[in-house]
């Protein structure tokens, strides 16, 4: 078989984080494990959080993470790219800088080197980018090719970000626009635009150190990445962590029109009715189209940062963000529970 006859989607079931297990099946599957107490464990898995964070010293913690999936792209060198911001982002989220990485990699014993070569190359290349370096890895051989990383990443005890520590009041931002797994569903299927393919690559490879950099500078109190569990659903987790109920107001939240047009003929990934599943019972949608909650179900893959900041640092971080992002929102508030639904959207 040539190199230049692969095609890497084809060779698996599912793209990306649209690969990932459900939320609520997730959770089913992790209760009952007996979770050991280490006061240095900060964050540890019962969190539902991006990464793990231990601390080391007074001035020092270690943040963790691990992030692998099949292929979203049928260029080697792009799948490496697009799996290695996926893995690094969770660090980012944290409040943390990535230092090292291992790989991940699963390959079919029929795919040429050079294309194992250049999946490879695409992860360093990403990691370097970051600032961080790969060190090693493990690989066994698989029908379905599978690639990610595990990083390691640095991040103050004191300034740990969770995706459980909203507060009332809180400004929400959103960091790139959504509807990557509907575009990535249709390219799959040979529907998508040539520019919806660029666009969708181009925000899958663009990391959230940029993100990072300007958030840890204001009085931001949650973050999270928006991944494989949609926009909705890790809003519904962030909401649920820290015991708030939060608006979102849909105008204001950046869907791409061909993602748009593309849910509304049913163009649309499996993930997304396992997101709806998981989060729908927490959600008031009022009166917003069916399409466009849809998208807000939508599993990104290597999606933007879901930020809550103070209101009183909100425009000073949305000018900062407006000059580094891809897509700087201003998408909510965070408000006191009333009881009933968590998410209202507006």
């Amino acid at each position: 078989m040539e190199e230049q006859d692969i095609k890497l989607t084809k060779l698996a079931k599912c793209a990306g984080c649209g690969a990932k297990v459900g939320a609520g099946v997730l959770a089913k599957l992790l209760d009952g494990i007996k979770v050991h107490h280490d006061p240095n464990l900060l964050v540890g898995f019962d969190k539902s959080d991006d990464a793990s964070v231990y601390k080391v010293s007074d001035d020092l913690a270690l943040v963790q993470t691990v992030d692998f999936f099949p292929p979203i792209a049928d260029d080697p060198y792009l799948f490496g790219q697009i799996a290695a911001t996926n893995a690094l982002s969770d660090i980012y989220a944290m409040g943390g800088e990535p230092k090292l990485a291992l790989n991940i990699m699963c390959i079919p014993e029929s795919m040429p080197k050079d294309a194992v070569h250049q999946l490879l190359r695409g992860g360093y290349d990403k990691v370097y980018e970051a600032g961080a370096l790969i060190t090693g890895g493990h690989s066994i051989l698989d029908d379905e090719p599978k690639y990610g990383l595990a990083v390691t990443g640095f991040v103050h005890p004191d300034r740990v970000l969770t995706n459980s520590g909203a507060r009332p009041g809180d400004v929400l931002f959103l960091t790139k626009p959504i509807g990557i797994g509907v575009l990535t569903t249709a390219a799959k299927a040979e529907m998508l635009s040539k520019a919806g393919l660029e666009l969708s690559y181009r925000m899958m490879t663009t990391l959230n150190k940029a993100a990072r950099d300007a958030m840890v500078k204001y009085r931001v109190h949650s973050c999270t990445d928006v991944t494989g569990f949609g926009l909705l659903g890790h809003t519904y987790e962030m909401a649920q962590g820290s015991d708030v109920e939060i608006t979102l107001h849909v105008d204001e939240i950046d869907l791409i029109p061909e993602a748009l047009e593309l849910a509304k003929v049913g163009i649309l990934p499996a993930g997304m009715y396992r997101n709806r599943t998981f989060a729908e019972a927490g959600i008031d949608a009022g009166d917003t189209e069916l399409c466009k909650q849809d998208l807000l179900y939508d599993p990104q893959t290597a999606g933007g940062l879901l930020i809550s900041v103070a209101a009183e640092d909100a425009d000073a971080l949305y000018a900062d963000l407006k000059k580094t992002v891809p897509s700087a929102q201003h998408i909510g508030t965070v408000e006191e529970y009333r009881g009933g639904k968590r998410i209202k959207l507006r």
